[in-house]
């Protein structure tokens, strides 16, 4: 059954990077360095990257003297961008990635449209089963966690479908992702979960409460939720995992053919560790023509997200992707 909302995308302009640097009064270089972002598009903005403060150089004394210079302040949304123009997305297919770096807060993304969930939305029904019990004092029932073993593990439709009548269906999704701060997500009607619309962005925010520390899950009910996600089945151990260093992963995929067309919705979120550090990654796609196909897309993506983290103001992405 295709999802009755209307789905509108933007695609960032692909932006070059230059860098040039500036200013050398009396024999002193300034040493004041500026990026500057030139989109293809037509009404983009330049600077990928600013500053709050320009150099300011005097004579004291007959020496030329240096006022500090702030920090640039990278544009990683721009460099992600540029990132993704490397990535080889399939003519009629979309995608949308988000990242977020847990110990520096620093963050990216790209694209902004809503996305079936597949089976991605298998990590707010847990999440949501374990607010409910939290508030009423207990814990999951032992069945509820076979079902929430193999519902994670394994991406079993049957367990979730339970699990989804037992959270109260869209309506309790969206009571309990309220309080976990999503905003663009909205539940499949009836018992149709896997057409739940959300962003990429609503996903961060999903995994923060799963893998950050100020949450409205305890930490019983985090460490659970991500031990079951750092156990996904052999077979499904693709997409954001590829971005990780070996196997420093937590994840769930989602992966749907549609009827009416044919092509395949391929999603996958989680977290990484990449050169020491916890990364969250989301990415969302459709309009596949093959399954392997979105998966290699979700990867490439996946790849591109971490790299723009860390960046160096005026650092190049080409090649690390």
């Amino acid at each position: 059954m295709e999802s009755s909302r209307a789905r509108r995308r933007r695609r960032p302009p692909l932006v070059h990077l230059a860098v040039a640097v500036i200013a050398v009064v009396g024999g002193t270089a300034a040493g004041a360095v500026y990026v500057q972002a030139r989109a293809h598009s037509p009404g983009a903005v330049d600077g990928a990257v600013s500053s709050s403060a320009t150099p300011s150089v005097g004579a004291v004394g007959g020496e030329a003297s240096v006022e500090p210079v702030a920090r640039p302040k990278v544009d990683r949304d721009a460099l992600l961008a540029e990132a993704m123009g490397s990535v080889s997305v399939a003519e009629g297919a979309e995608v949308s990635v988000a990242v977020l770096d847990l110990e520096s807060g620093e963050s990216a993304s790209y694209g902004d449209g809503a996305f079936d969930t597949a089976s991605v939305v298998k990590v707010d029904v847990l999440a949501a089963l374990l607010l409910r019990a939290q508030d009423d004092g207990r814990s999951l029932t032992a069945a509820e966690k076979a079902y929430a073993t193999a519902m994670i593990e394994n991406s079993d439709n049957a367990a979730t479908s339970a699990l989804w009548e037992t959270i109260g269906r869209a309506e309790g999704l969206a009571a309990a992702n309220e309080r976990f701060g999503l905003t663009d997500t909205e539940g499949g009607d009836g018992m149709l979960w896997g057409l739940t619309q959300t962003t990429a962005a609503d996903q961060i925010t999903l995994l923060r409460q799963v893998f950050g520390e100020d949450s409205e899950l305890s930490e019983d009910s985090r460490a659970y939720l991500r031990g079951l996600m750092e156990r996904i089945a052999v077979g499904q151990r693709w997409g954001v995992s590829a971005a990780a260093d070996g196997s420093g992963w937590a994840l769930k995929n989602g992966w749907l053919p549609r009827s009416a067309t044919g092509l395949w919705d391929i999603n996958s979120v989680g977290r990484v560790t990449v050169d020491g550090r916890d990364c969250l990654v989301a990415v969302l796609s459709d309009g596949h023509a093959t399954k392997d196909g979105g998966i290699a897309l979700v990867e490439a993506a996946a790849r591109a997200a971490v790299s723009v983290l860390g960046t160096d103001a005026g650092a190049s992405v080409e090649g690390r992707t």
